[in-house]
């Protein structure tokens, strides 16, 4: 007859036995895990850098400052625009303000004069001020009369057939141009003469 306790104790070596594979298993995948974790940090870290790398941070760098620099100065220029436009006629204000102040002092000595010709004579000095204002800033009146018609500055609103005068001179300006330094500002209307 067979021991019934040799199969029991059989069967608990078999346990141990498989117990210790397991516990050998799992320390053997734990020197894994700490290998490979090993090999991952050793691959996460940097390389060492070389040229090329250095060339290109350095390149790159350039560019951000270069970038930043640009958009610096887009903002410069924008901010310069909107002054000159939101100043940019403060010169041209200041100088006529002189004629503002020259019609204040004209008012002020026709209340008390009764002479017409104190009163134009007030209006003619207030005129010529402002006229001298305006030419100062660079305003000019567009010769006409007497003048060959040029239509980049006059413009014909009236052409008469004539003998006293050669054609396509002007015979009489009907309202005064102007320019500003080269650019027209308005046009002179003029008669123009044309052939009997």
């Amino acid at each position: 007859m067979e021991n019934p306790f040799k199969k029991v104790v059989e069967q608990q070596e078999e346990i141990e036995n498989k117990e210790n594979n397991i516990e050998e298993a799992d320390k053997a995948s734990d020197l894994e895990v700490e290998v490979n974790a090993d090999e991952k940090s050793e691959e996460q870290a940097p390389p060492e850098k070389n040229e090329w790398q250095e060339k290109y941070e350095m390149l790159n760098n350039q560019y951000i400052r270069l970038a930043a620099d640009f958009d610096n100065f887009r903002k410069r220029q924008e901010a310069e625009r909107e002054n000159l436009l939101k100043y940019g006629a403060e010169n041209t204000v200041k100088k006529l303000i002189e004629v503002i102040d020259n019609f204040d002092r004209g008012i002020k000595a026709i209340e008390t004069v009764e002479d017409c010709e104190k009163v134009k004579e007030c209006y003619q000095l207030a005129y010529k001020n402002f006229n001298d204002v305006l030419a100062k800033i660079g305003l000019e009146i567009i010769p006409a009369e007497g003048e060959i018609f040029d239509p980049n500055l006059h413009e014909a609103v009236m052409q008469t057939p004539t003998e006293e005068k050669p054609e396509n001179t002007i015979i009489a300006e009907l309202q005064k141009g102007y320019k500003l330094g080269d650019k027209v500002l308005r046009a002179s209307l003029v008669n123009v003469a044309t052939a009997p």
